[in-house]
């Protein structure tokens, strides 16, 4: 007579319990194809119990899945953000920097941004014609060039970089990584993200998860609610900096215009439609305004 093991009814474990296959309940020797069909019963368990530890609310009230800690987010932020000051020229006209540094510094000491970073945040202005800004998560600000042209004052660049950092404060990259791990292949996606050195594939596809991957030639963008969500955290950050958020919607216009009518420069291409954008805006700028009026420095962020 052969004996099985009663197994006893099943009990709800707290968020922070740790789920580990004991190996006295499996026999010594499996088949092959038995350990095959056991792995792929366990493998989607266990990528269950992470999706329900890893749920999360971000800034606006949106559900999102965060798979990878605070840590390790900033470290591949930070390898990412070394990769591009590589590989990209890096703007030493003084104007440029002491534009884009007083901007930034204002949005970046908004209370509760520094909480996102463990340290100042860093800023470099890069060459090049691309009208794009990006912001990583650990603290790195990277505007390009090419985009101070289009806005023409402290305010536009403000609700640019407060965009960027919006993404950033709300989890985005760690978002759009987790979402990707958990619907394209798991244990492959995993690998790719924190394997080896950031080079290649691997680091690739780290960047472009953190939103900067049209600069490596892959063009993954945000979603239209990350990106929506994104331009209201930006609206608000750039008003408590102490900057007129209605210069928000005349940015759009701008950039709008810099398309001369044929196909989007960069940063539209990966972002919603002006006209939603700018309805959008629009709609919250009554308390954009009030939080604009009660800041305590109005920084003059000039060209």
């Amino acid at each position: 007579m052969s004996h099985r093991r009663r197994i006893g009814p099943v009990k709800r474990l707290p968020p922070t319990t740790t789920i580990q296959v004991s190996a006295d309940i499996l026999p010594n020797r499996l088949p092959h194809a038995t350990g095959t069909l056991i792995m792929k019963r366990l493998i989607p368990l266990a990528l269950i119990c992470l999706t329900l530890a890893a749920c999360a609310t971000s800034p606006t009230g949106r559900s999102q899945l965060k798979l990878f800690g605070g840590g390790k987010m900033a470290a591949l932020g930070d390898q990412s953000y070394a990769q591009l000051k590589q590989k990209t020229p890096i703007d030493h006209n003084a104007a440029d920097n002491r534009f884009v540094m007083c901007v930034a510094h204002a949005i970046t000491s908004v209370p509760g941004v520094d909480k996102a970073v463990n340290g100042p945040w860093q800023i470099t202005v890069f060459k090049s014609d691309q009208i794009n800004a990006f912001a990583l998560p650990g603290g790195n600000i990277g505007v390009y060039s090419g985009l101070l042209p289009v806005t023409q004052d402290g305010a536009q660049l403000a609700a640019v970089i407060g965009h960027e950092v919006g993404h950033v404060l709300a989890g985005h990259g760690n978002e759009r990584m987790s979402e990707q791990y958990a619907t394209q292949g798991g244990l492959a996606v995993l690998s790719a993200f924190l394997g080896g050195s950031g080079a290649g594939a691997g680091g690739q596809a780290i960047m472009s998860a953190l939103g900067v991957g049209a600069q490596v030639g892959i063009l993954l963008p945000f979603s239209r609610a990350q990106e929506s969500e994104a331009d209201l955290i930006g609206l608000e950050l750039m008003a408590k900096a102490g900057f007129d958020p209605r210069e928000a919607v005349k940015l759009w216009q701008n950039m709008s215009k810099a398309s001369n009518g044929n196909s989007p420069n960069q940063f539209l291409s990966t972002h919603p439609s002006n006209n939603n954008r700018i309805q959008a805006l629009q709609a919250h700028m009554n308390k954009a305004m009030q939080l604009y009026r009660a800041a305590p420095h109005h920084p003059q962020c000039s060209k």
